[in-house]
Order: C-alpha cells, then sequence, then structure tokens
C-alpha cells in the first residue's frame, strides 16, 4: 500500500479547518486514510477536525491492531465515528467557543483483500479503476437531497447557492449514522478522499484525466491541490491518495 495527503488553506479562507492522516501498519498489515473537514465559527472548526480525525483513526488502529476484536471493518469504522461523534459533541458543549462545531469525515481501511471505505458529511471518496473513476460516497447534503427528489440536476447543484449546506456531521448532534460502503479493491486501483474544496472546483472528468497522466501519487496530488488554487480555491482544500 502507498499513501499520500496534501492539504491547503486556499486562496480566501483565513485557517484551513481541513484535516488529514495516513497511517500504515506492518504486523499486522493495514493502512487507514481519513479525512475531516470541519465547520464552526472562528477556531471552531479545526478544532472539530482534530479531535474527531485523532479520535477516530487511534480507534480505528487499536482495533486493527487487535488480535482479539471480531468486529468487521464496517463495524470498527462505525463504531470509531460514533467515538468520535461523542468527543466533538462533548467539547461543544463544554466550551462556549466551540459551541456548534462540527466536521465531516471520510475515510478508507484496507487490510488483507478487505477494503471499506465510510461517510459522514460530504467530503467524499472515489475509487479510480480501469481508467474510470467512480464516486463512491454519497453527499449528505441539501443539494443532494434535492438531487434525489429530482427537483435539481446535478450540474445545476455544483452552483446552487445552497451547495455547502450539509445535513450530517460529527459533533453536531448527540448521535449520527455513519455510512460504509465494501470496496473491492484490485492491483494499482487508486482511493482517493477529498474536502468539498477540491470537488466544488474540479469535475470528476478532470480529476480523471490528472490521475491518468500521472503514476507518482506526490504529483497526483499536488497536481490535483494546483488545479483548485489556480481557479480561485474559495475553500480549503484537501486530498488523500491510497493505492494498493
Amino acid at each position: 500500500m502507498k499513501g499520500y495527503t496534501i492539504t491547503d488553506v486556499g486562496k480566501v479562507r483565513s485557517e484551513n479547518q481541513d484535516c488529514v492522516r495516513f497511517i500504515q501498519n506492518a504486523v499486522p498489515s493495514y493502512a487507514v486514510l481519513a479525512l475531516c473537514d470541519g465547520m464552526g465559527g472562528a477556531r471552531a472548526g479545526s478544532v472539530a477536525s482534530e479531535i474527531a480525525l485523532t479520535s477516530f483513526t487511534t480507534q480505528v488502529a487499536e482495533h486493527l491492531s487487535d488480535k482479539k476484536n471480531k468486529e468487521n471493518i464496517s463495524e470498527t469504522l462505525c463504531n470509531a465515528a460514533t467515538l468520535a461523534n461523542d468527543r466533538v459533541f462533548e467539547r461543544g458543549n463544554v466550551d462556549k467557543t466551540c459551541e456548534g462545531m462540527g466536521t465531516t469525515l471520510v475515510a478508507a481501511v484496507v487490510k488483507g483483500k478487505e477494503c471499506c471505505v465510510a461517510n459522514v458529511g460530504d467530503s467524499r471518496a472515489y475509487l479510480i479503476s480501469d481508467g474510470e473513476i467512480t464516486q463512491i460516497t454519497r453527499d449528505h447534503s441539501f443539494v443532494e437531497e434535492m438531487i434525489g427528489k429530482g427537483t435539481i440536476t446535478r450540474e445545476q447543484a455544483r452552483n446552487h447557492p445552497k451547495k455547502n449546506i450539509i445535513t450530517r456531521a460529527l459533533g453536531a448532534e448527540k448521535a449520527v449514522v455513519c455510512d460504509t460502503f465494501p470496496i473491492d479493491l484490485k492491483k494499482n486501483d487508486l482511493l482517493l478522499l477529498c474536502s468539498d474544496g477540491l470537488s466544488n472546483t474540479l469535475t470528476d472528468e478532470e480529476i480523471l484525466n490528472i490521475v491518468r497522466n500521472k503514476s507518482n501519487l506526490t504529483d497526483i496530488g499536488k497536481e490535483l491541490l494546483d488545479m483548485a488554487l489556480s481557479r480561485g480555491a474559495p475553500d480549503n482544500v484537501t486530498v488523500g491518495l491510497l493505492r494498493k
């Protein structure tokens, strides 16, 4: 497994409230890639994303390393998301400067032949395999619900005034539902995780073209970020890459 992460504040924001982390373990063999995009006034968004990412990745790594653990990967991801939600929610309740904060989460775990993706919010996971790109996650957002109802098209959603309103986040409420997606990850397949700072700026086809033209993960990540920055990057931009 190979992983690469990159994040940037963008061209408009004064603070980067995104967090991303890649963890690889030899024995037992597994890899964890996770990304959070915080929300909240002042510094609360960055606090939420850091608390959630640290809590989530720590628990996932501990459970994957525990030979006595009988959870499947999906259960491990959901339980870790629940813990992360608790930690962010609790901090928001005791710290007035963090009141109402929350964060998205998108994560991928590969252990042996198993692979599973999890998400809460509108940070995305894409699978790039055999020259094609597929969005694995489904955004928990206002515009995604409108698309589901047939009210607007996906193209209209890209420029909708409410495109940044999410309907689910870690820490926003006392309980949260985490979606999971088992993935058939083949050798040389690429998983791309990103915050909406990338997905709102680049189309799926543009992402795919960059992956097709670059073989090195570092080059892919930097090219994706550079294109987002060249278009004004109104939000923080974060990319995580994982190749089997």
